[in-house]
């Protein structure tokens, strides 16, 4: 082919799923799509392989593919899709991630040939379940998060399934937010199937499958050159998470990252076994953070897809964390996936210490608020916060900036003020949270939540309040989490991870969110940049920065 032609239809491609992107953020209902960002869009092969996407989430990006592949290989198989059918899943162990996340796929036909297909993932605010905001906290199996969806035809023959529509309405808290979410994906989907279609009417059916092909070879051959540039040997690392929510001991996450040539095989056999309380994780979602962290530790622009995927092989034991068992509950997999991606670049460390910086916050500071007027309205509140990142070899980390599997916004004040019985108090970024380095870790944030209503209750999945965000290369460790209920004007600690914490009118819960780490030693900093730290008040004490 004519590598000007593959180009442009890489970028085609890539558009294609920007475009999706967009419609999502301009139709959506809830503020945890349309504020917080928490959803993404893909296009993929005609094989299911993800080829294209757009600039959203690593946790999604790289678990999408393997969701529609699973479709395929076990559900609903790739001759019974008809071009107007949109197939709908949210179950993990068909290939999703937690129930919140429903994925819906399309399949793109031209000429009477399937082309493509286009899918895209969200977070929804509230799909049932023991908890507001379906992210329990203390749920020991699957069936306590929330409604499963196994993977069915949403949409067949361009007609939607009513009745599927009216039972999922029905089983959710805010059923016209998530309702409209799921519209605004159906949408999206639409607008990517118009844009593919337009590609193939300009190259024809056959040029654009073997244009694809292409592209994924590129990507391997890319990733796989990547690998062979980092030396040779087995690189071992780990980190543990606080723990489950049900009992107290921390969860042990191993990584043994093996280099040989252009290949890598990560071993996650030293992981802790399958827990009880909802970190778990299935190999799907454990992929995405073994993907995220190679591609991000290599020095070459990878056009990120599939193909960068081939010269990986990852090794996890059924029954562990990582690779868990169905009917395990896995509400707050991020926690582990996170804390997976640290890992890895510990172990990675190793191997290009000029390339790694030191830990992120490394979890989803998951707050769920449901409220309670005066005329026992009920409102439903999900917001996931962030910290700080960790410093690099060549520069500080960034504050509150989300980072690793991440890649969410903020919900601003004036929306949540505007839309529910609550006032944000105070927000602001935390003095003395980074680690301390050569190069300071970034800083975490604080946020108060105050109720004005009569009731409302607290739900929380959060992390980093037992093991804080390593420092690298002698540099400190981040500052650790803390929740805080104020009420009248006494100070309680909650646990990070709880259900049902009941709130009245005046409560204040405040986070306080952990720094990243340092990189390199404290007593090496530049003078002058500490005397902007002290300065803009970012240090408060300088004493671990004296030589």
């Amino acid at each position: 082919m004519n590598p000007i032609d593959i180009e442009i239809i890489r970028n085609a491609l890539s558009a294609a799923a920007a475009e999706m992107d967009v419609t999502i953020w301009r139709t959506s209902r809830s503020t945890i799509v349309r504020e917080l960002l928490d959803y993404s869009t893909a296009v993929f092969d005609a094989e299911g392989f993800n080829i294209a996407q757009s600039a959203r989430i690593p946790q999604h990006l790289n678990s999408m593919g393997h969701a529609l592949r699973a479709l395929l290989e076990h559900h609903v198989a790739a001759e019974d899709w008809a071009e107007d059918d949109v197939v709908c899943t949210n179950d993990p162990y068909s290939g999703g991630q937690h129930l919140n996340d429903i994925l819906v796929f399309r399949p793109v036909f031209f000429d009477g040939r399937r082309v493509a297909y286009v899918g895209a993932l969200a977070h929804h605010i509230d799909v049932g379940g023991m908890a507001p905001g379906s992210y329990a906290a203390t749920a020991t199996e699957l069936f306590q998060e929330g409604c499963r969806i196994p993977p069915m035809k949403l949409i067949e023959g361009g007609r939607l399934n009513d009745s599927v529509w009216r039972m999922l309405g029905a089983n959710v808290r805010k059923p016209d937010l998530m309702l409209g979410d799921l519209q605004s994906q159906l949408a999206s989907l639409s607008v990517g199937a118009a844009a593919i279609t337009r590609l193939a009417k300009r190259f024809g059916a056959a040029t654009l499958i073997e244009a694809q092909a292409r592209l994924l070879d590129m990507s391997e051959a890319q990733m796989r050159a990547a690998l062979a540039a980092m030396p040779d040997g087995t690189y071992e690392f780990e980190d543990f998470v606080d723990n489950d929510g049900v009992s107290d001991t921390p969860v042990r996450l191993h990584v043994a990252v093996t280099i040989a040539g252009d290949s890598a095989t990560v071993d996650l056999s030293g992981c802790a076994p399958q827990q009880a309380g909802p970190v778990n994780c299935t190999i799907g979602m454990s992929a995405c953070g073994v993907f995220y962290a190679l591609m991000a530790a290599t020095d070459t622009e990878l056009f990120p897809n599939a193909g960068c995927y081939r010269p990986v092989t990852i090794i996890t034991p059924l029954g562990s964390v990582v690779n868990c068992r169905f009917p395990a509950p896995v509400a707050h997999r991020i926690a582990v996936v996170h804390r997976l991606a640290n890992a890895m670049f510990g172990a990675l460390h190793q191997a290009v210490p000029d390339r790694i910086p030191a830990a992120y916050y490394g979890g989803s500071y998951v707050a769920s608020i449901q409220t309670v007027d005066e005329d026992h309205k009920r409102e439903v509140l999900v917001e996931i916060e962030i910290g700080g990142v960790g410093a690099s070899p060549r520069g500080d980390g960034a504050s509150a900036f989300a980072a690793g599997m991440h890649n969410n916004a903020n919900i601003p004040v004036e929306m949540i003020e505007a839309t529910m019985p609550l006032s944000i108090r105070r927000y602001a970024l935390l003095p003395d949270s980074g680690g301390a380095g050569q190069f300071r870790g970034g800083l975490g944030l604080l946020r108060e939540w105050r109720v004005e209503c009569p009731a409302a209750s607290f739900g929380a999945n959060m992390e980093r309040f037992r093991f804080a965000p390593f420092g690298l290369a002698g540099g400190g460790a981040g500052s650790l989490g803390r929740l805080t209920l104020i009420r009248d004007g006494v100070e309680t600690p909650l646990p990070p991870k709880s259900d049902g914490n009941r709130l009245g009118f005046g409560d204040v819960v405040r986070l306080e969110t952990s720094g990243g780490g340092g990189f390199g030693d404290p007593h090496a900093r530049d003078r002058a940049a500490l005397a902007q730290d002290l300065a803009r008040g970012v240090v408060t004490t300088p004493g671990l920065y004296d030589g």
